[in-house]
């Protein structure tokens, strides 16, 4: 496996343990954000589709799809800049940026993984 896939790999492990967390317990982690604890199905609906991005990033990297590798970069650095929006309109508390960081620091691992690949191969 290469270190682009791996990147991969882990986020998408680290998808499928927030979205099973988003369906099953969301009210352990919405306070965390400082979002209310919710009986509205909108916060379990997230969590599927967070889950099948998950699904998604794991057979991307089991198969060597680099294409979703470098739009993963993309997709994951927009987390942050939208989360910070969200902070900045007064939507959500300043802690979803840190969330949004994870998704972020991801991003730049795959980036800097594909960077360093290029420029070995």
């Amino acid at each position: 496996m290469s270190k682009p896939a791996l990147t991969l790999k882990v986020f998408g492990a680290y998808l499928f343990i927030l979205g099973l967390t988003l369906i099953l317990l969301p009210n352990l982690i919405l306070p965390v954000f400082g979002v209310p604890p919710t009986s509205e199905v909108w916060i379990r609906v997230v969590g599927v589709l967070v889950f099948n991005i998950g699904i998604y990033y794991w057979y991307a990297a089991k198969h060597e799809a680099r294409i979703i590798f470098l739009a993963s970069v993309y997709a994951r650095t927009f987390v942050l800049a939208a989360f910070i929006a969200f902070v900045v309109t007064g939507l959500v508390s300043p802690v979803l940026i840190l969330f949004g960081t994870v998704d972020f620091a991801g991003a730049i691992w795959t980036f800097v993984a594909l960077k360093t690949e290029k420029q070995q191969g």
